[in-house]
């Protein structure tokens, strides 16, 4: 056991909900994205709300100025090549204002979250502007 494994946990329920997220999204027609935090004082990783976001816009409108954030991303979209994907990604936003403290904790869950959420890879950001080109970074364009 890892000590990220040892130090950070997952509620039953939110084991539950990434799971179910991971499956429901791989068929769906528009983007769809939750937000997850740590709870500094447990360390437990859990969303950070109830909602499932399906606008970049609605999306951006939710993540914090000074806060990071890890945020689970399907994005079904159209390659280059003209053949349909839907990738599974989690977006780490580390905005620059975030606290040294803030940023080591979230440091230290990523890879866990992504293990447990089984995402098929990490895009860094540091801004609500970065998701206008969420998309060209999913095709490879960036």
């Amino acid at each position: 056991m890892s000590s990220e494994q040892r130090l950070y946990t997952f509620s039953p329920e939110t084991k539950q909900q990434l799971r179910k997220f991971r499956l429901a999204t791989s068929r769906a027609k528009d983007p769809q994205a939750m937000i997850y935090q740590i709870d500094k004082k447990t360390l437990e990783i859990s969303q950070s709300d109830d909602e499932v976001y399906t606008a970049m816009a609605e999306l951006a409108d939710e993540l914090p100025d000074n806060s990071p954030r890890f945020v689970l991303l399907s994005y079904p979209l159209t390659m280059n090549s003209g053949r349909l994907a839907v990738p599974y990604v989690m977006l780490n936003y580390l905005p620059p204002t975030c606290s040294q403290e803030m940023r080591m904790l979230y440091a230290g869950a990523k890879e866990l979250l992504r293990s447990e959420s089984e995402v098929g890879r990490i895009i860094e950001i540091d801004s609500t502007d970065d998701l206008e080109s969420i998309e060209g970074r999913l095709k490879g364009e960036e």
